[in-house]
């Protein structure tokens, strides 16, 4: 737009009577731009777009707060779930005139990007809400750094093994990998030393090699070698998270595919407007292409078969078919079992979701067995709840007890609750109100301070309940009338026989 100052001057030109073509030659602008000027007597139009959008501030404001402050997850909010056709720079402007966004990490750095030169793997902890319980995941991402195209699965815990399954996972999905994954020091794949002195575990060089590629640790300090992987995790936070609910560690992982695999790989990102699967479809050839079979990794376990016919592995019982109980090898995958005896596979197990424990698993396509496994572990909820409801002492005695870490908490309050059933409730609460004093929660200890109470003298144990009504009773009138017993022959044993 031309300046209200230069439109005057143009205007004034006009009246001292200089031609169109000369102010267009000195003003450097279209005649055609000169006699709209001029017929607009050098005043700056008002004029109003057609398109413009008449947008609720209040609705964007709860959608940004919801989705964390981030500008873009409100962006697709609004388009996907209010129908809202809004562009992202004018959404950016007015969230800027609502006085938000003004606190905003800076990214990181970049590093040139060549076609399959690379690939980034690295973790992150992310504290995330499943349902009402929070609870702590680790973000798992490899990262092509040329295509921008990622992979993104989270655990309850990372470590080597895991490790290796999310690598194949990833590398069988995109069914290539870049020569070279660039990692930070971590001491899952690096042995001693640390940049380009790493050695790399001998374990985690071998499984590289199926893949066609290698590790190599940045230097120490040095994370932004692998920026492209840092930017991805700080996108997970800033895109994934917001506005996203979470049911389970399943779902999330659900939810997480198709973010990174689907959503993320079919958008434009940066200021090339790059879209990842086309410019993966460029990068394949300079990749290497994975094999046609590669063996996923497992973990090796020795058990023994109980004597109902269960192998445990993870707090779970897998049931072996058959009837003989010989020791078993377990093969761990990443989503299921595989058990062996001498060479022979038993059944194909799957693990279970996360945090279920305590459960009979039989072979894939069998039915569950009558039997319950030996050692099976005997949850005591019950029997606290009993105590709790006993007494208010009680139950500030358990806070206490199980606040503090007691070992083996289940069998703790079974014996609790067995001491509980053999003193007066009296002597019970006055025995745990002096283990509470002196912080005791050896049940051993709890059980010598309630035989102390019941001998001091204190106490006396109630008088036995005895029903007057008893000789009113069919049984008892029954036997009233039964031949008398001939105990003659205990006279005999005692030699008080006359003859």
């Amino acid at each position: 737009m031309i300046e209200a100052e230069k439109r005057k001057a143009i205007y004034f030109l006009h009246k001292e009577g200089m031609g169109v073509r000369e102010i267009s030659r000195n003003m450097n602008i279209s005649t055609n731009t000169v006699d709209a000027i001029i017929g607009q007597g050098g005043e700056v139009p008002q004029t109003t777009r057609k398109d413009k959008l008449d947008i609720d501030t209040e609705l964007v404001s709860r959608i940004y707060h919801q989705c964390d402050s981030r500008v873009q997850r409100t962006h697709e909010m609004l388009i996907e779930e209010h129908g809202i056709d809004i562009g992202y720079s004018t959404l950016s402007r007015i969230i800027r005139e609502l006085g938000f966004g003004k606190n905003r990490k800076k990214r990181c750095g970049r590093v040139p990007d060549e076609p399959g030169a690379e690939m980034q793997h690295d973790t992150s902890p992310y504290r995330v809400k499943f349902a009402d319980k929070s609870v702590l995941v680790q973000g798992s991402l490899v990262y092509f750094r040329y295509s921008k195209i990622r992979y993104l699965k989270f655990y309850r815990s990372f470590d080597r093994f895991k490790m290796k399954c999310f690598l194949h996972e990833a590398l069988i999905f995109w069914n290539y990998a870049a020569g070279v994954c660039i990692i930070d020091n971590t001491n899952l794949a690096r042995l001693y030393g640390t940049g380009s002195n790493a050695v790399i575990v001998p374990e985690m060089q071998q499984f590289a090699k199926q893949y066609g590629f290698e590790f190599i640790c940045h230097e120490k300090g040095h994370a932004n070698r692998k920026a492209g992987n840092e930017r991805g995790f700080y996108t997970v936070e800033t895109n994934f998270f917001p506005g996203r609910e979470f049911a389970s560690l399943e779902d999330i992982n659900r939810q997480a595919f198709e973010w990174a695999t689907v959503r993320m790989a079919n958008r434009a990102s940066g200021k090339t407007r790059l879209i990842p699967v086309q410019a993966f479809e460029y990068e394949k050839p300079y990749l290497k292409k994975l094999p046609g079979y590669i063996p996923a990794p497992y973990l090796v376990y020795e058990r023994g078969t109980d004597q109902y016919g269960y192998a445990s592995v993870d707090a779970n019982f897998y049931w072996i078919p058959g009837t003989k109980r010989h020791d078993v090898k377990v093969l761990q995958y990443a989503d299921h079992l595989m058990i062996y005896r001498n060479r022979k596979l038993l059944g194909r197990y799957p693990i279970p979701a996360d945090g279920v424990k305590n459960k009979l698993i039989p072979p894939e396509g069998q039915e569950k067995p009558p039997y319950k496994p030996k050692n099976r572990k005997k949850p005591a909820t019950k029997q606290e709840n009993i105590l709790r409801k006993a007494a208010k002492e009680i139950d500030d005695y358990l806070t206490f007890a199980i606040k503090n870490g007691v070992k083996q908490k289940h069998r703790f309050i079974r014996g609790l609750y067995g001491l509980y059933r053999k003193v007066a409730l009296e002597v019970f609460i006055k025995t745990l109100k002096r283990a509470l004093k002196y912080r005791i929660t050896d049940i051993k200890t709890i059980e010598r301070i309630a035989t102390l109470q019941l001998t001091a003298g204190d106490f006396q144990l109630p008088l036995p309940q005895i029903d007057r009504q008893l000789e009113k009773r069919a049984a008892y009138i029954e036997g009233y009338f039964a031949d008398e017993v001939d105990l003659s022959v205990y006279d005999k044993i005692t030699g008080d026989d006359d003859g």
